[in-house]
């Protein structure tokens, strides 16, 4: 059996991810899924490149893990992503029952959190078994957002 890596480390991986999206221009976030302490998919953002805004980094990660396990349901997994999910991102989520996503940065115009806090039941929003932590490496995850829009804006 595999030992258990922390969350910091898995963290700095989906982080390399994101520094590979901001290398190529896209919104650096990037993400893995770790299937009972196997890496079994890597994904950065690649919106610009596919000119496809729903090709965010969990989305790609949701569709590499389920190639690699040949099946649509991800529910013995976790997600680690450097930017908290978006509505779309976390509806996705829903639909693979993942156990558990982990995000670094925290996304207070669109991530999921804030449409959920405007949601009176909330039931339905998030899988009912699947975990969620935030804030692992924010500082470290946001820093890397922060560079990559000031840069743009300069």
């Amino acid at each position: 059996m595999l030992e258990a890596l922390s969350d910091e480390h898995y963290m700095r991986l989906a982080l390399r991810e994101a520094e590979e999206a901001y290398r190529a221009e896209e919104v650096p976030v990037g993400a893995l899924i770790v299937c009972r302490g196997i890496i079994i998919a890597r994904a950065y953002n690649l919106c610009e490149r596919l000119h496809d805004f729903t090709a965010h980094a969990e989305m790609q990660a949701f569709t590499a893990a389920s190639e690699y396990l040949g099946g649509k349901q991800l529910n013995e997994c976790t997600l680690y992503v450097t930017l908290e999910p978006c509505v779309m991102c976390m509806g996705a989520a829903f639909n693979t029952r993942i156990s558990r996503v982990v995000f670094g940065a925290y996304d207070p115009k669109r991530g999921y959190l804030r449409t959920a806090s405007q949601i009176e039941d909330q039931s339905g929003f998030i899988h009912p078994k699947t975990e969620i932590t935030g804030g692992v490496l924010a500082e470290e995850c946001s820093a890397l957002l922060k560079a990559f829009f000031e840069e743009r804006r300069s």
